[in-house]
């Protein structure tokens, strides 16, 4: 009664590693995301250089074997830069879809659960009152008011993105509940903890656990665009959006200022879009049909 039915669309000799050699994009993905996962842990000893040194005297060099991305403007090490970026990046990128999962999953829940008055609140006052403003622009003024910071930045992405969680899970509790064997628990005394923690939420994960790959391309971008505008992590911190907002009056004269962090985003934001298309197309019983699995 409380096998997951999610798990039931899974074929039993069906391994990730066959899964990632059908799909190279999904291995690309995977192993862009250790690597830039790597240079987030290991960056104070991967960077060659202090992020933060400055050295007017070799400012604007071109990459090199003692520079190997150039200095900026400020005659800073690009390369050591990009590494601590890349820690920025990965920590906003999972704290918000953390957080907004949690929110977006206890007020999805109990909306799509109970019904009632409880989802007219949430669904349509509560969602619509935050889809009124798009995203990025709540986050803007959220960061505005409060002023830059990690902690802020987090806050404000995550504040703007719980509600797409919210609508998917209250629609996917919704359709489950409906099912033979939660009606089955539910006669049995199970209370309505227990059928959501045992029943509904494990065969609701798969469509969650999609959303969340592609919704953390979604906050790098936001990072990046929150920094590039001024309102994300203050300086001396390294961050890819604040790299190519000092790079923009260099754009011609010295364009490696714009291509590595931009390359580094780039292909951060692809490792998730390509890991979430390769979680949906893995973890959708209609691609296991299709393909005989």
């Amino acid at each position: 009664m409380e096998t997951s039915v999610a798990n039931a669309g899974v074929a039993p000799g069906r391994s990730l590693v066959g899964a990632m050699r059908r799909q190279p994009l999904a291995a690309v993905g995977v192993t862009l995301l250790v690597v830039f996962a790597v240079c987030a842990v290991f960056a104070p000893w991967l960077a060659p250089w202090d992020p933060a040194q400055l050295d007017l005297t070799g400012r604007l060099m071109g990459p090199s074997t003692a520079h190997w991305f150039g200095t900026d403007e400020l005659g800073r090490d690009i390369l050591s830069r990009t590494l601590f970026g890349a820690r920025i990046s990965l920590v906003v990128a999972v704290s918000v879809v953390g957080l907004s999962l949690g929110v977006g999953l206890v007020a999805g829940g109990l909306a799509g659960f109970y019904g009632g008055w409880t989802d007219t609140v949430v669904n349509i006052y509560v969602t619509n009152a935050f889809l009124a403003l798009p995203g990025i622009l709540l986050a803007i003024a959220f960061v505005a008011f409060m002023g830059p910071g990690l902690g802020n930045v987090i806050l404000a992405l995550a504040i703007s993105g719980w509600v797409g969680y919210a609508r998917l899970v209250r629609a996917q509790v919704m359709a489950v509940k409906e099912r033979e064997f939660v009606e089955a628990a539910r006669a049995l005394g199970a209370t309505d903890l227990r059928i959501m923690t045992r029943h509904i939420l494990p065969n609701i994960l798969q469509p969650l656990i999609v959303q969340a790959a592609i919704g953390m391309a979604g906050a790098v971008l936001a990072e990046a665009t929150l920094s590039f505008l001024g309102l994300g992590v203050p300086p001396p911190a390294a961050s890819w959006g604040s790299m190519l907002n000092d790079a923009r009056s260099h754009l011609f004269d010295s364009p490696h200022l714009v291509f590595f962090p931009a390359m580094a985003v780039m292909l951060c934001v692809l490792s998730f879009n390509f890991i979430g298309d390769a979680l949906r197309d893995y973890l959708d019983p209609r691609t296991q049909l299709g393909t005989g699995l």
